[in-house]
């Protein structure tokens, strides 16, 4: 299987390259087009095609890409729910929030439901401290969650 960008993730990335006195700054915003075109996660053949268009070797993107936790490297469900495991969220209860969510979606951290909804995921700090606690789903976050507010979020999402 291989991978492309589409006319417009080649734009956007190009777009990146032009922002920065060196190529290699533009890895990290080129890494999210690729994601985001490539539903979710970024693999072999979403590098080597970043590495074509930025003309970068392929060896300088995944040492970006695997640094960064936010580049997935497997597959996500359509919905990618992290929850924040950091010190504020912990003493919040959201350790206890991430392990609720899955019960009630009957999944794993990390694997992706069967319907292909969602995958549940504990990641580090998300910077929002002060709403502890709170996950992000997709691009955007959800603060002050409890175990029912969270969830209602979850069922409602299409």
């Amino acid at each position: 299987m291989s991978f492309n960008l589409s006319e417009e993730g080649i734009k956007k990335v190009k777009q990146e390259l032009s922002r920065y006195e060196t190529k290699e700054s533009a890895i990290i915003p080129s890494l999210y087009v690729a994601q985001k075109e490539n539903n979710g996660w970024v693999n072999n053949d979403v590098i080597h095609a970043l590495s074509k268009v930025m003309d970068i070797p392929a060896s300088k993107i995944n040492e970006v890409f695997k640094f960064y936790t936010m580049f997935n490297q497997k597959k996500v469900g359509k919905f990618h729910v992290q929850v924040c495991t950091n010190i504020s969220c912990a003493l919040n209860g959201s350790r206890e929030l991430a392990s609720h969510i899955c019960r009630e979606l009957k999944t794993k951290f990390d694997e992706v439901t069967p319907d292909g909804r969602f995958t549940v995921s504990k990641v580090e700090c998300l910077g929002s401290c002060g709403t502890a606690p709170m996950m992000q789903v997709n691009d955007k976050y959800y603060e002050n969650l409890t175990h029912e507010s969270a969830m209602n979020l979850l069922r409602g999402m299409k």
